[in-house]
């Protein structure tokens, strides 16, 4: 068992730290105000291979491993802890790498390459109105075959990016029914672009946190696709789905280690200065005490996390894991990352007092961001649970087993 960092890793964290810390952080909060993402921002994040990293070097990726790109994702949650470039970059990371995979090289060819340039958006579209975590009850979606193209109607909503891939171009990966017998196994995955497209109403949300990314919806009626647009197989996109949202999770644990460390040093600087009673707040225990276990928290998390990606990386380069020790491993991450993200700055919201309620200082963003993590992006904490339990037990003791 090692717990050291190669050489290729240190260099890429300093890279990425260095240039988060130079580029992102003093922008955050313009970013959280104007509720965009500079353009000059997203081209230095692709310059550097921060865009789709996990997509192979032949669409303009860096083909890198999921440790790698966790570090990345911990460095970018660091310098924003509103974690709005956060998200950015895990929903195309993720998503990206599943196109990449399951993708025909028409649709490959045509959109990773302005994804990993930055002038485009891979996102992915599964919540609908009536739910989101029940996929088997909620998705009610249809796509139908005429001839050789899929024509799609529903409606989508609660997804990340809608806005950029409406303005850039690109596509949103969508669950859809083509089979209603068969449940689960029933949903196909396609490649929806969402720019100029005939059939195609966004509809924007605004969030309270995360707010330089887009949130809202889209109605599709009779959105007419070519065959190519289809990922994988035809009644395989519930697995496809389930392979991208392992992914997500163990970005998402990432991010929320670097925000909460974030937030924890910033808290720890103002401890030691600020004086209450003539001490500083640093030498009283009712402050030490819940520090150290925030600390040990963020801690455990990261060592989850940063296992929940090695396994991923000896399933995708070693055949050594299966994705039932995958959906494990990220669940756990993915369970406890938000949790712990939010008790820590929220305590740091307390050590602050009255300042900690205000926009001067960053702790409000972190907040508002990292709790789209615990309500539900990605899954819900509960999800997290059924998740660890189905992998457990076996999807027989489930309620949607069929």
């Amino acid at each position: 068992m090692d717990f050291s960092w190669t050489d290729e890793q240190m260099l890429w964290r300093k890279t990425v730290h260095d240039f988060a810390q130079k580029k992102i952080k003093p922008r955050v909060r313009e970013i959280d105000s104007n509720k965009k993402i500079p353009k000059e921002i997203i081209r230095d994040m692709a310059k550097l291979g921060l865009l789709a990293p996990t997509v192979p070097q032949e669409y303009g990726g860096s083909g890198v491993d999921w440790t790698m790109a966790c570090i990345a994702a911990e460095e970018l949650g660091r310098a924003d802890i509103s974690l709005a470039i956060p998200v950015l970059y895990l929903v195309e990371t993720a998503w990206g790498y599943i196109l990449s995979r399951y993708g025909t090289n028409r649709v490959k060819e045509e959109y990773l390459p302005k994804v990993t340039s930055g002038d485009a958006f891979c996102g992915i579209a599964v919540t609908e109105p009536t739910g989101g975590s029940d996929i088997v009850g909620a998705v009610s979606t249809e796509a139908v075959k005429k001839g050789n193209n899929w024509v799609l109607n529903g409606e989508k909503m609660f997804i990340s990016g809608v806005a950029e891939s409406n303005k850039w171009g690109g596509v949103h990966l969508t669950l859809a029914r083509t089979d209603s017998s068969l449940g689960y196994k029933g949903f196909s995955f396609f490649a929806v672009p969402l720019k100029d497209n005939p059939g195609i109403t966004v509809t924007l949300l605004e969030d309270m946190g995360r707010m330089g990314i887009s949130t809202g919806g889209f109605v599709m009626k009779d959105v007419n696709l070519l065959g190519d647009y289809l990922i994988g197989e035809v009644n395989r996109g519930f697995y496809y789905a389930m392979e991208g949202f392992s992914a997500a999770r163990v970005l998402i644990g990432a991010t929320c280690v670097g925000a909460a460390e974030a937030a924890l040093e910033f808290g720890i600087e103002h401890i030691k200065t600020r004086k209450a009673f003539g001490r500083s707040l640093a030498s009283y225990e009712g402050i030490q005490f819940p520090l150290a276990e925030h600390y040990i928290n963020i801690e455990a998390t990261k060592l989850l996390t940063y296992r929940a990606a090695w396994v991923m990386d000896k399933m995708y380069r070693e055949n050594k894991f299966t994705h039932h020790d995958v959906a494990i491993a990220a669940a756990i991450s993915k369970l406890r990352a938000p949790i712990h993200a939010f008790e820590v700055m929220n305590e740091v919201a307390d050590w602050l007092g009255a300042a900690g309620y205000t926009k001067e200082y960053p702790i409000e963003m972190g907040i508002r961001g990292v709790r789209s993590y615990s309500i539900g992006a990605e899954g819900t904490m509960n999800i997290m649970r059924i998740i660890i339990a189905r992998e457990l037990l076996g999807r027989e003791f489930l309620p949607y087993n069929k």
